[in-house]
This record gives C-alpha cells, structure tokens and sequence, in this order.
C-alpha cells in the first residue's frame, strides 16, 4: 500500500515538474501594443481644417492598422497658435493646420501666398496651391526649426467683417481692422487708409465685441462658424489676400517613426489635401448662405473703387521684398506660377 501511494506522489510530482517546465518553456503570449498617438491642432472649429483634420486622422489610423491614432483638437483646445506651433516643433503636438502667415516668425518667406494681387480667380488660386515648384518651397522651409510640410489648401478669397455699417471701401478709413502678423496684411491694410492690428483668432471677437478693433481681415468660413454675426454683422467682399492653410508635422515626431508609418502619415497628407477640394468650395458657398440667412450683410463694392483699390496693392510684395533677396525670390517663385496657371 505504501509503495503504490509513493509511486503515485513520483508520478505526480514529475508531471508537475514537468508542467511547470512546459509553461516555462512555451513563447509569452504577444502583448499589444499601445498605439502611437498623433495629436493635431488647429484654431479653427466645424471648417475646412477642421474638416482636414478629421479626415487625415481617419485615414492615418485606417493605413497604419491602428498602429496611430489621431487625435483632432480644433478651437485652439492646445493653447493659442503660437503655443500650437511650438507644441509641434518640440513634438509636444504632432501636427498644426493653419495660415502659413503664422509661420513668419520662423521663415518671413511663409506670408508669400497673402501678397495682395497674386490671385485673380479661385481656379488659378486651386492650381497654384497644387503647384509642386510652390508646394516644395513652402514645405521646406520650415525644416530646420522642427516642422515638416505636408499639406496645402485653399481657403477662399479674404473679407472684413465689421461692426459698423460699411458700403464702400471708403467705410473702413480710419478703422481698426485685425490681420494676421504677416507684414504684407499690415501694410495692406495701411493702404487701405486703415490701422491694422495683429493678433490671433481666439482674441478677434472678444476684441470686436469690447470695441477694441472695429473689424477683422479674413474669411467668410471663420465668421460663420464662430457666430461673428451677433457682434459685427457687416462683411466687405475685397477679396484681396486670398487665404490658404498649410499642414505642418513634427519632424521630432516623425523621426521617431519606422519608415513605413513615415510613408503612410506623408501619403495620407498629400491624399487628403487633394480630396478634400470639393468640400472646400462647397463649404465656402454654403458659408455665404448661412451668414445672409442669420442676419449678416454682405457688401460687395463697385468695381471701380475694387479696381482702384488692386491698383494700390499689388505691388505690396515686390515693394516690401526688394530690399530682402530671399523673400524676393519667393515672391517670384509666387507670382511665376499664378502667371502659369492663368
């Protein structure tokens, strides 16, 4: 009896043993891992970037199987733009979408698509934004100051909204009218018999509504969204800069990356700048129709004082760049392409 109970404790403990043994020896079971998070900001709320961005992170994470997630933060939800562009050139943000005029401070040579003049059209002003000559000079130059370009879109041709009731161009003499800081909006606005004021566009309509400006350089996709009509219901249609938005990604971030999400992320950036064309002009169209139908006025000025008015500042970028080769070069670079794609 004793020996059969013996033999069987051996058994047991081989087997045991032996189970142990196994589970020692089997391959760990794989864990997964924690996706790569891909935040982008932009101050802008229900528009094209806005739009961009939902679409570019959908795509992003579809690509990559999950291995990045995008995160959209629109409204200036990571802080006011300069701290968004800061966020992206220490990697803290992966990604900002805005006018590249915020970039001046990086490279002056990013105000070149705001010159007052450059665009007659929205089709030339299309082609333009898809130009490879254009898109590679503004996509590199902000590289050695942490950003990458990945991303060019139009916007739509500028108004100015304002409080006070305006019919002609001659109204806004004397008006304090906010532009971006880019030295070719301020001095379009001087030319325009006005005094104009850089700040970002999380301060303009509290600014407009303490009456510490007057009005706002822009685009009627801003006035809209942000409900500009109960504060300044009154758009001038001067058309003069149009707006773009460019795309920047960390280049901290993206080194990180292996090569084939590199590939995906600069792919899926390229695609959704082409895609996303279509919405662009309908949502500006639709804009108008939604500010008319809230109240807002929208006022177009006779064509003679909108010539005379061209006339005064087309010549904005060559006068401001001839004492600064490298601006110069890139107005060239500019207007060269908007000669092509008439």
């Amino acid at each position: 009896m004793f020996k059969t109970r013996n033999m069987l404790l051996t058994t047991m403990g081989v087997a045991l043993a032996g189970g142990m043994l196994a589970a020692l020896l089997a391959p760990a079971p794989a864990v997964a891992q924690a996706p790569i998070v891909m935040k982008l900001s932009t101050a802008t709320l229900n528009d094209t970037q806005h739009e961009y961005f939902k679409r570019f992170a959908a795509a992003v994470e579809k690509d990559s199987g999950g291995r990045i997630k995008g995160e959209v933060y629109p409204a200036s939800q990571l802080g006011p733009i300069p701290r968004q562009i800061e966020g992206v050139q220490f990697g803290s943000i992966q990604g900002w979408m805005g006018p590249p005029e915020f970039l001046v401070g990086i490279d002056v040579r990013f105000e070149v698509l705001s010159a007052p003049g450059l665009f007659s059209n929205y089709a030339q002003y299309e082609r333009v934004m898809g130009d490879p000559v254009v898109q590679k000079m503004l996509f590199d130059l902000g590289a050695a100051k942490g950003l990458e370009g990945m991303g060019l879109v139009p916007i739509g041709p500028s108004s100015i909204v304002m409080r006070k009731e305006v019919k002609t161009l001659a109204d806004l003499k004397g008006s304090k009218i906010r532009v971006l800081a880019s030295p070719f909006q301020l001095e379009l606005i001087r030319r325009m018999d006005a005094s104009p004021v850089a700040m970002t566009l999380a301060d303009v309509l509290p600014g407009i509504q303490q009456g510490a400006i007057d009005g706002a350089l822009g685009v009627i996709t801003v006035w809209t969204p942000f409900q500009y009509q109960d504060a300044a219901k009154y758009v001038m249609e001067n058309d003069q800069p149009y707006v773009s938005s460019i795309v920047v990604l960390s280049k901290r971030w993206m080194a990180t990356l292996p090569p084939d999400l590199q590939k995906i992320v600069r792919d899926n950036a390229a695609k959704t700048s082409k895609e996303i064309l279509p919405f662009v002009t309908e949502f500006f169209a639709r804009q108008t129709a939604v500010w008319k139908s809230k109240g807002g006025v929208m006022v177009s000025p006779p064509a003679a004082e909108k010539a005379a008015m061209l006339a005064k500042v087309s010549t904005i970028a060559n006068d401001l760049s001839k004492d600064k080769p490298e601006l110069a070069a890139a107005v060239k670079v500019a207007f060269d392409s908007a000669a092509r794609n008439k």
